[in-house]
């Protein structure tokens, strides 16, 4: 009953997916240890601590202060001088509760910016193209969510090849055992193989 209570109201519906998508992704870090809450998983660096404080950067300005919102909340790797993709990762001198609280801060402003408003406020987005710049809270909150999920999915599969840990309270997964899953993986790889066999791709 609850999520038909918002099916007239866009804008609770999409704070309600936000939140969600937030609280997956911050789930995906707990219960780790310093060395896999931020060690690199992919050829780009992916890890799970520096998606936490990447999103926490980027709804801080798409959603309070593309719409004049102001805030106190130091984003080093922001500066001109940081280096590349500084927001996409955590120092050794960057505790993992300083991110976490980052996080928390950022979406608490965040949150109290879309409560005030209406969906057609406008704000503005100066390092997007000039004749984009001007932008609706509706259009920032889809922009948002899009951003968050995105990065929510990456988490999921970082966390998976840290410990193997998947899944979520939607229960999207089969219920399956370890051996279960190998054969399954067995399954798919032996399709893969079959499929390339046919288009005459060479293993």
């Amino acid at each position: 009953m609850g999520a038909r209570t918002h099916d007239h109201d866009p804008k609770a519906t999409l704070q309600r997916y936000l939140t969600r998508e937030r609280e997956v992704l911050l789930a995906r870090a707990e219960g780790l240890g310093e060395h896999d809450v931020r060690r690199p998983l992919t050829r780009t660096g992916t890890n799970l601590l520096g998606l936490v404080k990447h999103v926490g950067s980027v709804q801080l300005g798409y959603l309070h202060e593309a719409f004049g919102g102001t805030h106190d909340l130091p984003m080093p790797w922001f500066d001109d001088d940081a280096e590349v993709n500084a927001d996409m990762w955590a120092t050794a001198d960057e505790s993992r509760e300083e991110v976490l609280d980052f996080f928390r801060a950022s979406t608490a402003l965040c949150d109290a910016t879309v409560a005030s408003l209406d969906l057609d406020a406008r704000g503005e987005v100066p390092w997007w193209p000039p004749e984009r710049r001007e932008i609706s809270l509706f259009l920032a909150l889809v922009h948002v969510l899009d951003e968050v999920a995105h990065h929510a999915g990456h988490a999921d599969i970082v966390r998976e090849l840290v410990d193997g840990a998947a899944g979520d309270d939607r229960g999207n997964l089969p219920d399956l055992g370890d051996d279960e899953w190998a054969a399954y993986r067995e399954r798919l790889e032996a399709s893969a193989v079959e499929a390339a066999r046919r288009a005459g791709e060479r293993a």
